[in-house]
């Protein structure tokens, strides 16, 4: 769903530090690059969780664009704005706040122009969360749309949906500021064995010439690095936290 939000550049430079790192280990753990081809789906498998987490970035990133659109719509309709209108304002208002290729953006002016096309708010919004797919569009959609057909206080009801949405965002973004320095740690950490080898091949070349260009040496790296990748992997699993 957020996939389309990858620009082409970050695609380009997600895969030069994929190769980067890919050919990395192969020169660590092989000291040649022959092994290339058989080491590939460990290329293939750091890229597809490049683009998980770049995708989840993005997911998040709009998240806060959406939670300053609704606080805005809530002000907006408090005014006294006709929900078609709100919309048309909002998106106004989000134009000097996010640059032009922001998603939020992007949406508000696709909404601004069905409802030019004289399309009802209720299906406007409706087909807004379908295309994001996210789960505090979608709670803010069926609670207007509930409000609407109720035909209650919809201006109250909404701006408590707005502070809801609102405070279980802001919630979420203070626990992954929260837990940003462990993410750093672990990056650290993961980089260590790289530095220690690296190290150790300057300094104590001889030493570690045992563990390249024959079998054994092969076998012994191998199981490192699968020892490592399997590291790696619960380490990912663990700074993932879903709130």
């Amino acid at each position: 769903m957020w996939l389309q939000d990858i620009k082409k550049s970050e695609y380009i430079l997600g895969v030069i530090k994929t190769t980067g790192i890919y050919l990395l280990i192969l020169y660590v753990f092989y000291g040649t690059f022959a092994a290339a081809p058989f080491l590939f789906p460990v290329w293939f498998l750091y890229m597809r969780d490049w683009v998980t987490d770049t995708a989840r970035k993005k997911e998040q990133q709009f998240r806060l664009q959406f939670r300053d659109s609704i606080q805005e719509m809530s002000a907006v309709l408090k005014a006294g704005y006709s929900v078609e209108n709100a919309i048309r304002e909002v998106g106004r208002e989000l134009a000097p706040l996010y640059d032009k290729d922001a998603r939020i953006r992007k949406e508000y002016d696709r909404m601004t122009h069905q409802l030019d096309m004289k399309m009802p708010a209720v299906e406007v919004l409706e087909q807004f969360a379908e295309r994001t797919g996210q789960e505090d569009v979608e709670d803010f959609v069926n609670v207007f749309a509930a409000s609407k057909k109720s035909g209650g206080d919809s201006i109250t009801i909404i701006r408590n949906a707005v502070r809801i949405i609102s405070g279980k965002i802001d919630t979420e973004k203070e626990i992954q500021t929260m837990i940003a320095s462990k993410k750093l740690e672990f990056e650290i950490m993961c980089a260590v064995p790289f530095v220690i080898i690296l190290y150790m091949k300057l300094t104590f070349g001889d030493f570690l010439n045992v563990l390249y260009g024959n079998m054994a040496g092969m076998i012994i790296m191998t199981v490192c690095l699968c020892v490592y990748i399997t590291a790696y992997c619960i380490g990912r699993r663990i700074i993932r936290i879903e709130v």
